[in-house]
């Protein structure tokens, strides 16, 4: 091929073990410090006999998840990645280069492909001990209580106060899914899923059918989550955030029950803009004096006609900008003493439009959206997967890249900059020697990240 420079460009495929993935050693060495992918692989019961066993449950359950977060989001990318002596190093492989399978046709691919992987994701715990194909099948409370405890062990000593925040998105279905219900507000077929994030942690994803309410099963997972919690944290104090899909009855009850503070978002009706009205009417004199918007808060106890117990405390924003009036509403079990109407509204309600950057995280750069199976338990499980890489590159985000330019990175920033990487792979009996590319332009944060998560210490519950 014609070059520059009076040079011929000539490219081969002789460069022998090369990985596009060699970034992958951060990953391995967060696992190092949290064993987040151990403890997640416990959660799944394998029936399988062992003299039969090539691909340990816990190489398959690592495997799948490293594949979604390095960017191989279906199971068909697995009949290519499976031959990656890097990915299978970093896995525990005692035969990298997949020389000694007992197959012929399998050797030179160390890892499991996609029909194995698959039988992983459709084994069920009632089916899995007989079934001649599908031994391997997830215990779905357990995969529950991972995800809580997985959150209480990042911490070295009890915080004083978290706040969960709580919402529901769609998940766009292109085919005959188990579950798949048509959904007015986002016009599609979709499933309905339920996450529940403390800051960056994640403590629930809930796949749901999307006929229901946004706030349906809400209580039964805020009830989960916070006792498992407190087992841990008795004095913890819990405020709940969410938005006006979540102002309802049930879910307010139950926190004023169990000594849980919260704040949701309140729909608009004619009420409630009435109470507001004198507000408006300053913040409209404000807006003339002033030439900019303007905003000023009103506050009241409310309740509705007939579906809430008692009255609450809500709060307007009766805001003119220069397209007109914006009104909006919150309601919260907080006292005025602990937090003023600005502040409510402004620094602890709006502040819950982070978790949606989480869940777009999710969506877009981790494929959680990615639940073509037939079956609604297979989707949850891939759901599962995705939730899982997220929390290895949120904890990568956490230990590693704190007090860098990628502190605040996304997933997908982190992965193009930090985990694709071109990596020559040499095998020999007593190492493995990955070459990462001379010329790759981010070394300075790849190594202080490796040195972040070396004296981050012993946080491996």
């Amino acid at each position: 091929m014609q070059g520059y420079g009076g040079r011929r460009l000539v490219g081969r495929f002789d460069g022998g073990q090369i990985s596009s993935d060699g970034g992958v050693l951060l990953l391995a060495a967060v696992e190092r410090k949290r064993g987040l992918l151990a403890r997640f692989a416990a959660c799944f019961e394998d029936h399988r006999d062992p003299s039969y066993v090539e691909h340990p449950k816990e190489r398959l359950v690592a495997q799948r998840v490293l594949g979604v977060a390095l960017g191989y989001e279906d199971l068909v990318d697995h009949d290519e990645l499976r031959a990656d002596p890097l990915l299978a190093a970093v896995l525990g492989s005692r035969d990298p280069e997949g020389r000694k399978r007992h197959q012929a046709r399998d050797r030179g691919h160390p890892l499991a492909g996609k029909s194995t992987l698959h039988r992983m994701e459709w084994g069920t715990l009632e089916a899995a001990q007989d079934d001649r194909y599908r031994r391997i099948a997830v215990d779905p409370e357990a995969v529950d209580d991972f995800f809580v405890d997985a959150f209480v062990d990042s911490f070295d000593s009890p915080p004083e106060e978290i706040i969960l925040d709580v919402d529901a998105t769609d998940d766009p279905l292109h085919g005959s899914q188990e579950g798949r219900f048509f959904h007015g507000y986002y016009g599609g077929y979709c499933y309905l899923p339920l996450y529940v994030f403390c800051g960056d942690h994640l403590l629930c994803a809930r796949l749901r059918r999307s006929n229901i309410d946004a706030s349906a099963g809400s209580v039964e997972e805020l009830d989960r989550i916070v006792g498992r919690i407190r087992s841990s944290w008795p004095e913890v104090s819990i405020l709940v955030r969410g938005d006006s899909g979540f102002a309802r009855e049930a879910l307010m009850a139950w926190c004023e029950e169990h000594d849980v503070d919260y704040v949701f978002g309140l729909a608009r009706n004619s009420r409630l803009e009435e109470a507001l009205e004198p507000a408006l009417e300053d913040a409209e004199e404000l807006c003339a004096e002033s030439g900019e918007p303007e905003r000023v808060y009103g506050e009241w106890m409310y309740s509705t006609l007939n579906s809430w117990s008692r009255k609450r405390r809500v709060i307007g924003k009766a805001e003119i900008t220069l397209r007109g009036p914006n009104p909006r509403f919150i309601v919260t079990s907080l006292e005025a003493d602990r937090a003023d109407a600005a502040t409510l509204y402004e620094q602890i309600y709006c502040a819950r439009g982070e978790m949606e950057n989480r869940i777009k995280e999710q969506q877009l750069c981790l494929f959680a959206d990615r639940t073509s199976a037939r079956a609604m338990r297979v989707n949850q499980l891939r759901l599962w997967f995705s939730s899982v890489a997220y929390m290895l590159l949120a904890e990568l985000r956490r230990l590693g890249l704190a007090g860098s330019e990628m502190a605040r990175a996304r997933c997908d920033t982190i992965r193009l900059k930090l985990l694709k990487i071109g990596a020559r792979v040499r095998v020999s009996v007593r190492r493995v020697t990955v070459s990462l590319a001379t010329s790759y332009p981010f070394q300075e944060i790849f190594w202080r990240a490796w040195g972040q998560l070396a004296r981050a210490g012993p946080v491996l519950a």
